[in-house]
């Protein structure tokens, strides 16, 4: 892997991020393909929105179909059919969100399967064994999300795992990776500023070759937790990729870069198309409210992607509310070919030093 940062603008940075399958402009926003599927889209689909990167859940392939599988089938870019980069998480976030259905220690997690109530034990080397079984071009340490709000002992305990859980991941890749795969480390913390400064030391230290801004968009305010990005991301190796895990909204990725951060994912752009609703230059647009069934316009008269060149705000509708599957997708296309621009555009911006003026554009037309 290298990392080279080509253009600053403030704390913004356009950089190139180079993997074993491809090059990835930052900053970039990667889908979220958690089982190996971007939801209702093909890979030449995803790829067409301009996407370069996605990511893959580890847990859920770990349990279906299964790691070994996986590789049996020649890894995780041959088994989906998608050629570029793939970023797969660790299972940490189900540490957090699957939290009556596990136990924790300090060896690792037990969860009982959603699928099927079995036991299932994932440890910091098993994480990152089933990830490179997986094939997949960089790797997360395992680590635990505590959730907010929290009392300062419960986020200190979390933070103070997580980062003895990343030395081991980062053992067990050392000895173990048969590729040029990268291991990327988290940090956590939850609101406590000293504690995400003390993680950032602490892992950095490790030398790996990026580092996540985690344990965010869990319910704390937004100004709060555009503070924590800015406090955690000032205090990360500058030569390395940031990437905030599990953000958000349009607004959410232009403060991000705002603030420094490389790369993002977030289910937002394919749970919100599903849902009826799509982010566009104007701000959100609900496909589902009457007053779009006899309007003729695109979604987006701003954007050039396939749905809005073709179709009309009261076909979207007409399909949300018939409950034709070709609305979500439709409408998925949408959604992440509007994020691919966004990411694109700041790209532009950083490169020609009128960020700052783009973003308060931006934010402007979004009313957020």
């Amino acid at each position: 892997m290298s990392f080279e940062i080509q253009a600053r603008d403030g704390n913004a940075r356009a950089g190139r991020l180079v993997l074993p399958h491809g090059t990835v402009e930052t900053p970039a926003f990667m889908p979220v393909g958690t089982q190996a599927t971007v939801k209702g889209l093909d890979p030449e689909e995803v790829e067409a929105t301009g996407a370069q990167m996605i990511l893959a859940n580890t847990y859920h392939l770990w349990l279906r179909p299964g790691e070994a599988t996986i590789r049996a089938l020649g890894g995780l870019h041959r088994f989906m059919r998608w050629p570029r980069p793939i970023l797969t998480d660790s299972g940490g976030y189900q540490v957090f969100s699957l939290a009556p259905l596990r136990t924790i220690d300090d060896d690792g997690v037990v969860f009982r399967s959603h699928l099927d109530g079995s036991r299932r034990r994932l440890t910091p080397e098993g994480a990152v064994r089933v990830q490179l079984a997986l094939g997949s071009d960089v790797l997360m340490a395992l680590d635990e999300c505590a959730p907010y709000p929290a009392e300062p002992e419960q986020l200190r305990l979390a933070a103070e795992r997580t980062l003895r859980w990343a030395e081991r991941c980062r053992r067990t890749w050392l000895a173990e990776r048969e590729a040029d795969v990268q291991l990327f480390g988290i940090v956590q913390g939850g609101t406590d500023l000293e504690l995400r400064a003390r993680q950032c030391e602490a892992l950095g230290a490790l030398s790996l070759p990026g580092y996540a801004i985690g344990g965010l968009a869990v319910g704390e305010p937004k100004p709060l937790m555009y503070d924590l990005i800015e406090w955690t991301a000032g205090r990360l190796p500058a030569d390395r990729p940031r990437y905030l895990m599990g953000v958000g909204t349009p607004s959410d990725l232009v403060e991000g870069v705002a603030r420094g951060v490389d790369l993002f994912d977030c289910v937002m752009p394919t749970r919100n198309a599903r849902n009826g609703t799509l982010f566009t230059s104007e701000g959100r647009l609900s496909v589902k409210v009457a007053a779009n069934g006899r309007d003729d316009r695109p979604p987006d008269p701003n954007c050039g992607c396939s749905t809005c060149r073709r179709f009309s705000r009261a076909y979207l509708r007409h399909l949300f509310t018939a409950g034709e599957m070709l609305g979500a997708r439709l409408n998925t296309i949408h959604n992440l070919t509007f994020y691919q621009r966004l990411m694109a555009d700041m790209r532009v911006a950083i490169r020609e030093g009128r960020f700052a003026a783009f973003r308060r554009a931006f934010l402007a037309t979004q009313g957020e």
